[in-house]
């Protein structure tokens, strides 16, 4: 289906933000808002927004992305993934304006992208499907037991890891440092959350509950259909799926009939090759296309 693609501006909190959408000639009732996962913008890794958004619009699906503040070309402040409600509240206004046949829309969103979508859907009753891309789950315990767990681990059964030691290019005492760091690391979090004062858990930071616990309450809270798309070469995504797995909350989550994962397990964490890409555009569209 041919398609055509429009530049624009639009303004957020006294800010001018920039985008583009590709508009199929026919285009559906669903569209896709692509959130950029910082530092990046519109375009992504390897083009990887732009591939997206034309293979979508090329079958149907209307797709805009753009810059949110302080990213990319647009003006404003630089800001982190949990402070972008204004940006994407005008993002989908402007889509809605533009794309007069919309009436509901998908959130795309990589890494802590996916993040603020979760913090973000529940909110708009416009956004009917997220599709989350190795979710941004990282606190300092998490990401210690993912290292642990999934790259030191490894690197004992790597060719190269041996090949590195026997011609002396391995620097054994900085490994041992970064090592220790990860174990003491882990073990000082989960020291941390079963200390208790009174019958709470003695963390201030808790108070308001840790990344993960408010993406759960975000996913709890969205009553629409999740698309969840991992990598298995991916420390980010390892400590989401290592979270989800121990995590009674996740568990139930993820087990609803509205979630449907998909894993390509030889992937890295921005789907870097064309045969992952492609694989990511067509799980995406298949399932846009699917309700």
């Amino acid at each position: 289906m041919d398609f055509h693609e429009h530049a624009f501006s639009f303004s957020c909190q006294g800010s001018w933000l920039y985008g583009i959408s590709s508009l199929p000639e026919e285009a559906a009732s669903r569209g896709v808002l692509i959130v950029v996962g910082g530092p990046q913008y519109r375009v992504g890794s390897h083009r990887q927004f732009t591939l997206l958004a034309r293979d979508l619009a090329a079958h149907g699906v209307p797709v805009m992305r753009f810059d949110y503040r302080g990213m990319g070309d647009s003006e404003g402040d630089g800001r982190n993934f949990e402070d972008i409600k204004d940006d994407l509240y005008c993002a989908i206004n402007q889509f809605f304006g533009e794309v007069k046949s919309l009436k509901e829309l998908v959130i795309w969103g990589l890494c802590d992208a996916a993040s603020a979508a979760l913090f973000y859907a529940y909110q708009d009753q416009r956004v009917t499907g997220l599709v989350l891309l190795n979710p941004w789950v990282r606190t300092d315990e998490g990401i210690a037991k993912a290292r642990l767990k999934h790259y030191y681990l490894d690197r004992l059964f790597e060719p190269q890891f041996w090949s590195k030691i026997m011609r002396g290019h391995f620097d054994l005492a900085e490994t041992f440092k970064s090592f220790s760091r990860n174990v003491s690391t882990a073990l000082l979090s989960r020291k941390k959350n079963i200390t208790t004062q009174n019958g709470k858990v003695a963390n201030k930071s808790r108070e308001l509950g840790t990344l993960p616990e408010r993406m759960a309450d975000g996913f709890k809270y969205f009553k629409g259909k999740v698309l969840l798309i991992t990598s298995g070469d991916d420390l980010t995504a390892q400590e989401f799926t290592d979270l989800a797995e121990a995590s009674p909350k996740w568990k139930k989550l993820l087990k609803s009939s509205n979630v449907k994962h998909s894993n390509i397990p030889e992937a890295d964490h921005t789907f870097s090759q064309k045969k992952w890409q492609d694989q990511v555009s067509n799980w995406t569209r298949e399932w846009i296309q699917s309700w």
